[in-house]
């Protein structure tokens, strides 16, 4: 591999952005295809199927054998509130392999004891998002949990901003449909809004808080491996 092509790689990993090296295995050549560059590609379909899948592989194009190799940045899930379908989601999450986060500025709930081995935030979402946890970007999953509006929806603001690839919001439909009315007087959008999953989860039935946190998860999952906008034809 040249410098140049590693120095390329190195930066969007830095940067928390996706790339593709495209190998020709005939003739050995490299080439690094940024996430922003595949939608202009002439591979565009294949390079967009294998960045959703996150995953790397031989390819034939145009009589010539190719192998991708997909980088993408570790999938953040945030979760917003310390509450008990929060117990059951960290843990589904972490076997998944994803990083988790749990922000909740009530201390009493955000305890090592009720969620050991996860990264706890105890400080409301605004706080949180500018020092302890990195920025949202477009490879984080937002789940907002504690049905309180002065928690939940800064963090749907700032999950918004970012263009996370899931934004989901626990709640009845008449709870969200307050929620949409407040983030419209802040300015955003019916599109915008209409990204949040609100009543969060898959409709699978779910009752009890880890029927609600396997069909938050399932959702998530789907968010992931589903074409990302702008990438691909």
């Amino acid at each position: 591999m040249q410098i140049e092509t590693l120095a390329i790689l190195n930066a969007e990993r830095a940067a928390r952005r996706a790339a593709i090296l495209v190998t020709d295995l005939d003739g050995g050549a490299q080439r690094v295809v940024r996430e922003a560059e595949i939608a202009a590609d002439p591979l565009s379909d294949l390079l967009a199927r294998h960045l959703a899948s996150g995953k790397s592989g031989l390819v034939s194009a145009e009589g010539r054998s190719l192998f991708l190799t997909v980088q993408a940045p570790p999938i953040r899930l945030v979760v917003i509130g310390a509450v008990h379908i929060s117990q059951a989601l960290c843990p589904m999450a972490l076997a998944l392999d994803l990083s988790v986060s749990v922000i909740d500025p009530r201390t009493a709930f955000a305890t090592p004891e009720r969620f050991p081995g996860i990264d706890l935030v105890a400080q409301w979402p605004d706080d949180a998002f500018a020092g302890a946890v990195a920025p949202l970007d477009r490879y984080c999953a937002v789940a907002a949990l504690t049905h309180d509006p002065k928690i939940d929806d800064p963090a749907l603001v700032a999950a918004l901003k970012a263009e996370c690839f899931y934004v989901g919001a626990l709640g009845s439909r008449k709870t969200h449909a307050a929620r949409v009315a407040r983030l419209t007087e802040s300015g955003f959008s019916e599109s915008e809004i209409g990204r949040i999953a609100a009543p969060i989860g898959l409709n699978i039935g779910a009752v009890s808080p880890a029927e609600i946190a396997v069909s938050i998860l399932g959702q998530i999952v789907a968010a992931l491996r589903a074409p990302r906008a702008g990438v691909g034809p």
